[in-house]
């Protein structure tokens, strides 16, 4: 109720804002007669509608992060993207990058399912969330659009979408610019591109990147060593033909990111429940070092009846990343009689190769994707009252992974092959009923169809006696390195039987499984929205879309696929320029109503087997308001404010976990299943939705000091988040609590403003935020940010 109170105060306020912003534009016509005036906020132009317009008048909800932005704030890779919009909350993990936009998302980075949230590069869907790394490096923009997407382009997605668009060939112009900067942890980063004239009418740009730091933790984890290329060739053939092919290449290496320890959650019989002990590990040295390992020594290695081995060999390869990414796309602008005709035609492919940081047994991870992808629009021209889109888009993944971890006392190794077709088209129409208000609807069909052949292999080593006093078999033996899964598995009896092993107590059983299912998943989603132009520069928008993601699969007895989400966004917003364009206050108030929500989790399937697998959990709701302001207080001042409020709930959220001998470790209500007494429920309903915090806030200030022709500029920006869930079992460790995270830079430009020179810290607090828990086997690790970073940075253009 208090939100849709909020809504019509909001519309109220629209239609003050507006008599202010017509009664400013009246002043300001008057002065620019007078006397021109260059001073006010600058302009962002975005293409998220498929046309070139200011962003404050594309009536959809999105945030825009410009190309020196990203180099100011050292935004190099998507996982630090999340600092500059308060709506996205990104989780940089060991295998890829979780993108959550205002609770919507997922944990899973693995080839078997799609994200929540749509990842394009260069106008190219990028289906892997191990793929979006390695593209930010001279780039346009990054748009951020919030909500169900799919009516205008792409790839479909149900929480919104991440636009990366790199900066494009200039045409017959002679260019390019070079930053290197130096900073703490021998961090190195040179970005750099040349445009070069190919007669007037056509360029070629070169742009590339290296990026190298050591650890952020003692044990060398979470450093990086990213090294990337794009060449792009654009040409006007025709005044009514342009063509413009890219490629582009990266490499990740180095080890990759690393976990730490928070504590062990493990079931005390005596108590009947669950005690958590935290580590005494700081969070500084990762997994791998030497008070690390001692720690994990004093660890039970589940039912091997021991402790764990140190992660360390013969048990643990060293962590390491080898991922490249190869990608190829055109874009083909044609001006015809009857409109803009575009066409996206690309591939894009990955090889991934890592032994990852965690969840406290590193797994290992192979990978084979490719992707193809075909995109047409036409862009009508304006037919009586009426703007027209329409388009089509066809995508075909093919995957091959191999997945193993082990976890002492059991091997897991996954072998599968998910195939992917999915086919759409898609249209808008804009009724421009007067010269201020406008009418839009937007319907896409989605067809998907997805096959997938899976093996799942597990040898477990199970103790069959007890040693009172001390670990039950503190002889037996633990595995050896995943590579050695194979040579293991040779003497085993079928799947099902066990082997003793010598005289220790302790069995070795082989359990597998293998999948081959498909799924066929077809959907209609549309989208009806009103605009109104309130004054020149006041805009009202409100919207109703529906949005859908496919189902898919999971190697998991008994959770073998699941069914295709579900999200309704109801949305409501103001954008306005005020006082001679110097203050901008944006509002949007938003309620989301999102059902079958797909989850990914790792958890015990029915055959008692420890696996990630993905279940619709039920229904959430999520609603909130979010503020913009920006304001030009004088000539050389510039603030900034984003607040965002959300209220994500999941409204119902069940589901089961079989019984064992001990009941399930979570923070939620469980019973025994009335219809199933070899079943838990487990009932999270009421608990806040994933990675949604409350309050989310904003605050920036720029300030210029003009030295003669030169000027040196200081600047500082700080975002507050409030507590919320980062894992999935609603752990009491896995809340987060509120935390501040502040940078800063000064930086001076001579005259002309060729060559700038900065200094830079981030992380000011020097707090290393918990993004993301893993618990497995009783073990609890997690993923944290980058601590405090400084150093310096020179930069040329020319």
């Amino acid at each position: 109720m208090r939100i849709i109170t909020w809504l019509g105060s909001t519309a109220a306020l629209g239609l003050l804002a507006g008599q202010a912003s017509a009664q400013a534009s009246t002043d300001a016509s008057a002065a620019t007669a007078a006397a021109p005036n260059a001073a006010g906020l600058g302009e962002i132009v975005v293409t998220a509608q498929h046309r070139s317009e200011n962003v404050q008048r594309a009536a959809i909800a999105i945030d825009v992060v410009g190309g020196k932005d990203l180099i100011k704030d050292g935004i190099t890779e998507p996982g630090k993207l999340g600092q500059k919009v308060p709506a996205l909350s990104v989780q940089a993990t060991g295998g890829g990058n979780l993108f959550f936009i205002r609770g919507v998302g997922n944990f899973s980075v693995a080839a078997y399912s799609d994200p929540a949230i749509a990842f394009n590069y260069d106008g190219v869907y990028v289906s892997r969330p191990t793929s979006t790394n390695g593209t930010f490096f001279d780039l346009d923009r990054v748009e951020v659009l919030k909500g169900p997407q799919g009516t205008l382009y792409g790839r479909n997605a149900t929480g919104g979408a991440i636009n990366v668009l790199p900066a494009q060939p200039r045409l017959g112009e002679l260019s390019g610019y070079a930053t290197v900067s130096y900073g703490n942890y021998d961090a190195v980063s040179a970005e750099g591109a040349i445009n070069l004239p190919m007669g007037d009418k056509g360029a070629l740009r070169i742009s590339g990147n290296i990026v190298e730091h050591d650890g952020y933790l003692k044990d060398g984890t979470s450093d990086e060593d990213t090294k990337a290329l794009r060449v792009q060739m654009k040409s006007e053939l025709t005044p009514t033909l342009t063509v413009r092919l890219a490629a582009d290449y990266s490499h990740l290496g180095g080890a990759g990111y690393g976990e730490s320890y928070l504590g062990s959650e493990i079931y005390n019989p005596a108590l009947k429940q669950y005690v958590f002990t935290p580590t005494t590990v700081p969070l500084s040295d990762g997994i791998r070092s030497d008070l690390a390992n001692a720690y994990r020594t004093t660890l039970p290695a589940g039912s091997a009846g021991r402790t764990l081995s140190p992660i360390a060999a013969p048990y643990f390869p060293n962590q390491y990343r080898a991922d490249n990414f190869y990608g190829f796309n055109a874009q083909i602008d044609w001006d015809s009689a009857i409109g803009k005709f575009t066409l996206i035609p690309a591939w894009r492919a990955a090889q991934i190769s890592q032994v990852v940081g965690g969840p406290g047994f590193p797994p290992y991870l192979r990978e084979k994707d490719n992707q193809y992808s075909l995109e047409a629009r036409l862009a009508g021209k304006r037919i009586g009252i009426f703007d027209w889109q329409i388009g089509g888009f066809a995508y075909d993944e093919s995957d091959r992974a191999h997945y193993s971890v082990n976890q002492s006392s059991v091997e897991i190794y996954q072998d599968f092959a998910p195939i992917t077709h999915s086919y759409a088209g898609f249209g808008r129409l804009t009724a421009h009923l007067t010269n201020k208000l406008r009418i839009v609807g937007g319907i896409r069909y989605t067809s998907d169809h997805r096959t997938f052949t899976g093996t799942q292999d597990a040898l477990v080593i199970a103790c069959t006696h007890v040693v009172a006093g001390r670990p039950s078999c503190p002889t037996a033996p633990l595995f050896d390195t995943s590579s050695s899964l194979a040579t293991q598995i040779l003497p085993v009896p079928p799947r099902g039987g066990a082997l003793p092993l010598g005289a220790t107590g302790a069995v070795i059983r082989h359990q597998g499984f293998d999948i081959a299912s498909h799924l066929n998943n077809n959907r209609a989603t549309w989208r009806a929205a009103v605009e109104y132009d309130l004054a020149p520069q006041s805009l009202f928008y409100a919207s109703y879309e529906t949005g859908y993601r496919s189902g898919g699969f999971s190697l998991a007895v008994g959770e073998s696929d699941y069914q295709p989400e579900y999200i309704t966004a109801y949305t409501i917003g103001l954008k306005n320029r005020l006082l001679d364009n110097r203050l901008q206050l944006n509002l949007e108030g938003f309620i989301w109503r999102y059902r079958n929500q797909q989850v990914l989790h790792p958890g015990t399937d029915l055959a008692g087997n420890q696996v990630n697998f993905t279940q619709n959990i039920g229904r959430s709701n999520l609603k909130g308001v979010e503020m913009d302001a920006r304001a030009l207080v004088t000539p050389t001042t510039a603030l900034n404010a984003d607040v965002q409020y959300l209220h994500a709930r999941y409204s119902s959220f069940s589901y089961q976990v079989p019984t064992g001998t001990a009941p399930p470790a979570t923070g939620c209500p469980y019973a025994i299943n009335p219809a199933n007494a070899g079943q838990y429920t487990v009932n999270c309903s009421g608990l806040p939705a994933y990675n949604s915090p409350k309050w989310t806030i904003n605050l920036g200030a720029e300030q210029t000091i003009r030295i003669g022709e030169g000027k040196i500029v200081l600047s500082a920006d700080t975002q507050y988040r409030s507590s919320n869930y980062v894992g999935f079992e609603y752990l009491p460790i896995e809340r987060v609590p509120a935390r501040w995270l502040s940078d800063a830079q000064i930086s001076y430009s001579p005259p002309g403003g060729k060559w700038t020179i900065a200094a830079f810290v981030h992380n000011i607090e020097d707090h290393r935020t918990v993004t993301y828990v893993n618990y497995l086997s009783g073990v609890v690790s997690a993923y944290t940010s980058a601590p405090r970073t400084f150093g310096g940075r020179a930069s040329i253009t020319f």
